[in-house]
């Protein structure tokens, strides 16, 4: 992965103010561009981790491409008006099919939840990372944010 991992630019989808978002619930947000990660990748990610799995190894760890949903999630979504937006958890996560060294991924993404909270709004975005030519994702994510006024 270099500074620039996403193959291309897409534009997230905007929304002026949290409160957009509550009228939002059901919005696919689209997807984002490819990332082929590489080996360097994967050891950047076991040293961060202090991962006991050696760099050659032939799969890619699912939490890996779990922490690619905050790398992805601001190419989906981008919210106006706010203070702060804070990762606020996750719900429901499941891993699939995968990765290997040399893949190609992306994120679909589309908002399945929204509701007020003190302060702002909370979302449920459901990400799905996708492998290119692969028939399963690799993870789906229901990422949960806080947009804070």
């Amino acid at each position: 992965m270099t500074n620039s991992p996403l193959t291309n630019d897409v534009a997230a989808t905007t929304f002026e103010s949290p409160h957009e978002l509550l009228g939002a619930v059901g919005q696919n947000l689209g997807t984002t561009g490819w990332l082929t990660l590489d080996r360097d990748a994967l050891a950047q990610f076991a040293d961060a981790t202090w991962s006991v799995a050696p760099a050659e190894s032939d799969d890619v760890p699912p939490f890996m491409i779990l922490s690619l949903t905050n790398l992805f999630m601001p190419q989906l979504l981008e919210v106006q008006g706010t203070s702060s937006g804070v990762n606020y958890g996750t719900g429901t996560v499941r891993f699939g099919t995968t990765a290997r060294p040399g893949d190609k991924l992306r994120a679909r993404a589309s908002i399945t939840g929204a509701a007020e909270v003190a302060g702002g709004v909370q979302t449920t975005v459901e990400i799905t990372v996708e492998i290119d030519g692969a028939s399963e994702p690799a993870c789906v994510v229901e990422s949960l944010s806080r947009w804070m006024l």
